[in-house]
């Protein structure tokens, strides 16, 4: 586990990065770099590096954000409740860092019918 306070992380990630990563914000939908690229790698978490989403459990879900069906492994991640907004859903944290990457939810396709709704802003692809 990577451990920084938050005056740490906001002198090393851009302020966009910042609030979304370490204030669990979001990026419009739509406005993202990784979209709609269809490049194949490795996602990795933009604030420390931890292998989270491979190329090939990506798809298009028409939400606006990347969309995977599958976590590299789940032991990268941590899932957690996430009742703000009004609204109950599972918000997706890394494991290694504890940075909001998006939220995940039960309308994916098979073969785990889930969707990881992550903001590009939370991540970097490691192109092959």
């Amino acid at each position: 586990m990577i451990v920084k306070t938050e005056q740490e992380w906001k002198k090393e990630l851009p302020p966009e990065q910042y609030r979304v990563l370490r204030e669990k914000g979001t990026e419009s939908a739509f406005t993202g770099e990784y979209v709609n690229t269809t490049d194949k790698g490795m996602y990795v978490c933009a604030a420390c590096g931890n292998e989270l989403f491979s190329s090939e459990t990506k798809f298009d879900a028409g939400c606006g954000w990347p969309s995977f069906w599958q976590a590299v492994d789940n032991k990268k991640i941590i899932l957690q409740p996430d009742n703000s907004h009004g609204k109950q859903r599972t918000e997706v944290v890394c494991a290694r860092c504890g940075s909001h990457l998006g939220h995940i939810f039960d309308d994916g396709p098979q073969p785990t019918g889930k969707r990881y709704c992550i903001n590009s802003v939370s991540l970097n692809l490691k192109k092959e």
